[in-house]
């Protein structure tokens, strides 16, 4: 996408808020791979994504600098919370400073740990979304593991699931990272347990339900 044709996006659709451009300047000026930061477009996307599902308990594995937990809150219902998972415990600090700036911040829940170890402690059914961004390589562990822990009626919704392109280049299957994403592809696709889509939105975005039992797909 033409940063003019992002430009006109960003003009047409909700505005950022001021916190929260504030957070996405900060995370580029201060961490590595600032451009992991979802961003506006995305952020709003997942603000009214959460208002449409309405989810009590939402679980995102790789909170980097809280920028898409705080749109997710945004959207939450009074009483609803989100357990945000993140692995870099020298992110601490930046991430609670985040959180304490916005008045969504109360209903995010940090927790510095391993994604897949968190996971091992939840109960079945635990979570009604989950919206997967922590490292490539374990895609489809997550899924297999995030799964039971998912609501019938729920959804997963996986970040940057066709990664620059590169999931159509054969050159980059051995990379690890790609690799993971492209078998990640590969499951859900072929998964009969559940409706699918990927929206072309930034570097992708697949939304996964998993549907209610009486209903089927």
């Amino acid at each position: 996408m033409s940063p003019e044709l992002q430009d006109y996006i960003d003009k047409h659709i909700d505005p950022e808020p001021d916190y929260l451009h504030r957070l996405e300047r900060a995370t580029n000026i201060h961490l590595i791979n600032g451009r992991m930061c979802s961003g506006h477009l995305q952020g709003r996307l997942l603000r009214m994504l959460t208002e449409m599902i309405r989810p009590k308990r939402v679980l995102e594995l790789g909170t980097f600098s809280g920028y898409s937990a705080l749109c997710i809150a945004e959207g939450l219902d009074d009483g609803a919370f989100i357990d945000t998972v993140e692995a870099d415990d020298e992110l601490e600090d930046f991430i609670r400073t985040a959180l304490s700036s916005s008045p969504a911040g109360e209903k995010v829940r940090l927790h510095i740990s391993d994604a897949l170890e968190f996971m091992k402690g939840c109960k079945p059914e635990s979570y009604d979304m989950i919206f997967m961004d922590a490292d490539k390589r374990d895609y489809p562990r997550y899924y297999e593991v995030a799964f039971p822990l998912l609501r019938p009626g729920g959804y997963i919704l996986a970040d940057n699931t066709l990664w620059d392109g590169h999931v159509i280049e054969p050159d980059h299957a051995r990379d690890p990272q790609t690799a993971g994403i492209m078998l990640f592809n590969d499951i859900v696709a072929a998964d009969p347990r559940v409706q699918k889509v990927i929206i072309p939105l930034r570097d992708g975005l697949t939304l996964i339900r998993k549907p209610n039992a009486s209903h089927g797909c």
